[in-house]
């Protein structure tokens, strides 16, 4: 008898593994590690963006995987994501942290992709082209709460009641770091490569926690992209991943974000130089707001000490330069009118910068009109005696 209880309560303390401390947190860091790419490259990059395609194999296990431990259904995550990209910062987006407060959406972000789900009309609108087969009616989305269980019934056969442990953080990661991290503070804070019309950003440059999630604002820029990657020094793990997956034949990339190409010196606008500035507009407009940046340092001492302004009304008006103008109130046109009284050379560029925008925001224009634009754009800056300005306008010539 003594020995039946003593094997009972080592089974409870250990389980069947009888591991360490160390081995069970390794376990974790892998599991959960497993659950962030199977979201982050099966639901998100190929289900609700169609940036690749995967071979039935990885489907299966990512389907598989994210049954034992989210019970996420697919059509759900699918169809929520991709009303959160149609419908970013409004009233309709089911988890802005712009409308519902970054406390909402950090700390209840999964209520809240609770309560839509149950939203017949999404669903139904957004959730085309999700898988409808037999295990996904009968299984995946049938029995959504079974899987969550036999993963715990498994954690605990494995490692005892420190199982218990190991399947709450398994439950709890998609949760904290998706729907409160990403959703939350990849809306709030964090730094923008581009000026995109919501309000997305990138959380580190590093993307290895999360998957790659964490570079928001790049995901939103290039919304159909399979690599969320665009700047030398970011890391995509989960591109690193499909990289892999495509190199073996279990998965194929449809989309990545365009890279711009650059010919020659005083190369003559045309129509190939206006396709390529328009498919490659937010890195155009993000080198732009550089070269505002550099007019801005030139101008610095001038507006400081000759011009006698605040450095509050400065620090303001400098954020202000670097905002798209079309997200400018009344009271902030109306500060940047008053820097621009002590400095013509910020004020051009703020202007030709609306210019510029307008050539993908034309609608009647044929390409012959735009072409010609963007033609007397470029001369017109160059001819503008500011270095910062002439040295863009040489770079755009180059687009091909």
């Amino acid at each position: 008898m003594s020995n039946l209880l003593a094997t009972s309560f080592d089974f409870l303390a250990n389980g069947f593994m009888h591991v360490s401390g160390w081995e069970i947190f390794i376990f974790t860091l892998i599991v959960t590690h497993i659950t962030i790419v199977s979201v982050t490259i099966f639901l998100h990059r190929c289900q609700a963006h169609r940036a690749l395609d995967l071979h039935a194999i990885p489907s299966h296990f990512f389907r598989f995987w994210l049954w034992l431990t989210t019970g996420q259904v697919t059509k759900e995550w699918t169809s929520i994501h991709r009303k959160h990209h149609a419908k970013c910062e409004t009233e309709e987006d089911p988890h802005s942290p712009v409308t519902r407060g970054i406390k909402k959406v950090f700390w209840q972000g999964a209520e809240l992709y609770r309560a839509e789900s149950k939203n017949k009309e999404t669903m139904l609108k957004y959730g085309h082209g999700t898988p409808d087969d037999w295990l996904e009616r009968n299984l995946y989305a049938r029995f959504t709460w079974h899987g969550v269980a036999l993963m715990l019934i498994i954690d605990v056969l494995l490692f005892g009641v420190i199982g218990l442990t190991v399947w709450a953080v398994q439950m709890l990661w998609i949760p904290v770091n998706a729907a409160g991290i990403i959703n939350g503070i990849g809306h709030y804070w964090g730094y923008r490569n581009y000026d995109c019309t919501d309000a997305s950003t990138n959380i580190i440059p590093i993307g290895i926690l999360i998957g790659g999630e964490e570079l928001h604002n790049n995901h939103h820029t290039f919304g159909t992209s399979a690599k969320f990657s665009t700047k030398w020094y970011e890391f995509d793990i989960g591109w690193m991943y499909i990289s892999l997956l495509e190199a073996i034949g279990l998965a194929k990339v449809k989309k990545v974000a365009p890279a711009p190409k650059l010919l020659a010196p005083d190369t003559l606008v045309n129509q190939t130089t206006l396709q390529s500035v328009i498919a490659n507009r937010y890195e155009v407009m993000a080198k732009y707001t550089k070269s505002i940046k550099k007019m801005w340092r030139a101008e610095l001492e001038h507006l400081r000490n000759k011009a006698k302004l605040e450095d509050e009304f400065l620090a303001s008006s400098k954020k202000l330069l670097h905002c798209e103008p079309a997200k400018l109130q009344a009271s902030d046109m109306q500060q940047l009118m008053e820097l621009f009284v002590h400095s013509k050379a910020l004020k051009t560029m703020h202007e030709m910068r609306i210019e510029l925008t307008m050539l993908w925001e034309r609608s009647n224009d044929t390409r012959e009109q735009l072409v010609h634009k963007l033609h007397d754009w470029c001369a017109r800056a160059e001819e503008s005696g500011i270095h910062a300005l002439q040295e863009f306008a040489l770079r755009l010539r180059r687009y091909a």
